[in-house]
């Protein structure tokens, strides 16, 4: 699983409210949610991130 970096995100308060009830809708956290909609979005764009090889990871 890859690493997550936490980062602050100013917004405004009705898109926020808007995002935690979709997300409610979708029985996702916030979090989750917007995690979601950036990938939908990165995915449609052609934009994901590239998936890291884990063959030569040491265990």
């Amino acid at each position: 699983m890859s690493k997550k970096k936490a980062f602050a995100l100013r917004m405004n308060e009705d898109m926020l409210k808007a995002i935690e009830k979709w997300a409610s809708d979708e029985f996702r956290s916030t979090n989750g949610q917007i995690e979601w909609m950036l990938m939908q979005y990165l995915k449609e764009h052609n934009r994901q991130p590239k998936k890291k090889d884990n063959s030569t990871d040491k265990k």
